[in-house]
């Protein structure tokens, strides 16, 4: 299992975290693209400091909400919502290339990522633009019992898929997330963390909020940047994997 944090996420003035620490300890970032986070300079900073870790770089776009931090649903037409998608790909693949580094893959962010597991046709929307830019591209998703679904999509556009579970967030019983507004949606205790990624790892599933056992195909782990104790439980998380190896 591989581990990824969205990084990239100042903007301005505003600094996120400890971005350039936990960059040490991941092999995936998927960078703010400038929609709910980001702008120039910062998706600048994070690509060199990605490159000086050697690790690969993923495109995390999302509605266009820097006030909403991109956590609100923004209804588009299909045509806005690609021409939205290629836009924040192209910028941030830009700002790679410029520092003589590439993206190796999509993973959309907050509402756009939910809205992307809960409907087909964004999720085909957004399979669809990905192919359209550079079928060489993969997109990371949510894995969950839908898995077969959204391969043979995505299979349609030559699209490959990365299968994603999250270490600090609460599952509901269907296998997705439970929302940032519920009570103990997000994991701050290492401990708690370090167990789910232990049972993901050795029995390859990760328990709900009511204890049930959700099996999960899973390539890669995410930790939120934003999660206060990002740096910690990354560190924590990095040393379980590198022993169980």
């Amino acid at each position: 299992m591989k581990l990824n944090s969205d990084l990239g996420e100042g903007y301005g003035k505003y600094k996120a975290g400890n971005e350039e620490e936990i960059m040490q300890y991941i092999d995936m970032a998927n960078l703010a693209c400038g929609f709910h986070a980001g702008d120039p300079l910062v998706m600048t900073n994070a690509v060199k400091e990605a490159k000086k870790n050697a690790i690969s770089i993923g495109a995390h776009p999302g509605y266009q909400d820097l006030i909403g931090f991109g956590r609100r649903s923004i209804e588009h037409s299909p045509d806005e919502l690609k021409a939205m998608l290629i836009y924040q790909i192209g910028a941030l693949r830009a700002l790679a290339n410029a520092w003589d580094y590439d993206i190796d893959y999509v993973k959309p962010h907050g509402a756009l990522y939910n809205d992307m597991m809960k409907s087909d046709e964004i999720y085909s929307l957004i399979i669809e633009a990905i192919g359209s830019y550079d079928k060489n591209l993969q997109l990371m998703v949510l894995s969950s019992s839908k898995n077969d679904n959204y391969k043979q999509i995505a299979h349609r556009y030559g699209i490959k898929l990365i299968y994603e579970a999250f270490a600090d967030r609460a599952y509901s019983d269907d296998g997705f997330l439970i929302s940032r507004k519920e009570k103990n949606s997000v994991f701050k205790d290492i401990d708690i963390v370090l167990q789910r990624v232990k049972e993901l790892n050795e029995f390859g599933y990760i328990k709900s909020v009511s204890g049930k056992k959700l099996f999960l195909k899973v390539d890669s782990l995410c930790v939120h940047g934003d999660n206060t104790e990002a740096l910690h439980i990354t560190k924590s998380i990095r040393a379980y994997l590198d022993n169980a190896k």
